[in-house]
């Protein structure tokens, strides 16, 4: 039997269109668990130990994806080419403070047909990962699919399921679905990396506190909920063992900061690491990155 892969990240990546003030506009490869799994990847240093599973076109950028993809170590295996549909596009703008806003053109991107047949089925993993944009981009019989697949997984112990709820309300039917969707995602879940602000929007909690207190009722093997410049929380750490979390002393651009956290954290965890051990991992990582622009920093 194959040694299980380390990491399998579940999610669309889309072709990033980005404005370079020197050299005009320039094209690379991201989405958030893409963009985790290629950090993870580099975290652990071992080619083939975190895989990919979406769904590109056979058009130029795909191709050149797939590229990227197997540049970067990742086994690409599970990337699906088919020719119906073409890879997403988005373009980002950054202001001065390193925020940024996005256009997107992705309503038939390839990665929308994800487990839209009944046999489709996921590689073993120690880790298997997604977040709130795999499950909106679905088609709603299909996102049944996939977490039902995964519910069945995580409780024989076959993978652990770790989540980011990533919340962007344009993706979904409307608010109460992606309420009861992730509510259910919840459930499911092993290792919670959630962030306060999507709670907060989603879920109608009307502090941070209140989002602790919500992650605290249950039980998970690991959560930290990202705070952005704070640094992350943990309900399952005493306040006096949280470590403390110096601010990234430049911010270029804060494309990818969530992203990166969940990376360097699932790493660190891979690892054997403490809580407190693998939320610092992640808030280096995350700080390296946003200190340069783009989803993906070079290596």
């Amino acid at each position: 039997m194959a040694e299980p892969l380390d990491l399998l990240a579940i999610g669309e990546v889309m072709a990033e269109i980005r404005q370079d003030a020197d050299v005009g506009f320039q094209v690379g490869f991201a989405g958030d668990t893409y963009n985790t799994a290629v950090y993870c990847a580099r975290a652990r240093g071992r080619a083939g130990s975190v895989a990919y599973f979406s769904r590109v076109g056979t058009d130029p950028l795909s191709e050149q994806f797939m590229k990227q993809a197997e540049a970067e170590d990742l086994d690409t295996r599970y990337i699906t080419s088919i020719e119906e549909r073409p890879i997403g596009i988005y373009a980002v703008a950054t202001d001065a403070t390193g925020e940024r806003s996005f256009s997107y053109w992705r309503d038939s991107s390839a990665a929308r047909t994800l487990f839209a047949e009944a046999d489709e089925n996921l590689p073993v993993a120690r880790i298997t990962y997604l977040s709130g944009i795999t499950l909106a981009i679905m088609e709603p019989s299909a996102r049944r699919r996939l977490m039902d697949k995964l519910a069945k997984l995580s409780s024989t112990g076959e993978t652990q399921v770790a989540f980011d709820s990533n919340y962007r309300p344009k993706l979904w039917e409307n608010a109460d679905v992606a309420r009861d969707v992730m509510d259910e995602m919840w459930a499911l879940t092993d290792i919670a990396l959630p962030s306060v602000d999507d709670e907060m929007a989603l879920f109608g909690d009307s502090s941070e506190g209140d989002v602790v207190k919500r992650f605290a009722s249950r039980a998970w093997k690991a959560c930290a909920i990202k705070r952005g410049v704070q640094g992350p929380i943990s309900p399952t750490l005493p306040q006096r063992d949280t470590p403390r979390f110096t601010p990234a002393p430049k911010v270029v651009d804060t494309t990818a900061a969530g992203d990166s956290f969940n990376a360097g954290y699932l790493a660190a965890f891979l690892d054997g690491e403490t809580e407190q051990a693998c939320m610092l991992a992640g808030h280096a990582l995350a700080k390296l990155v946003v200190a340069s622009p783009g989803a993906i920093i070079a290596r």
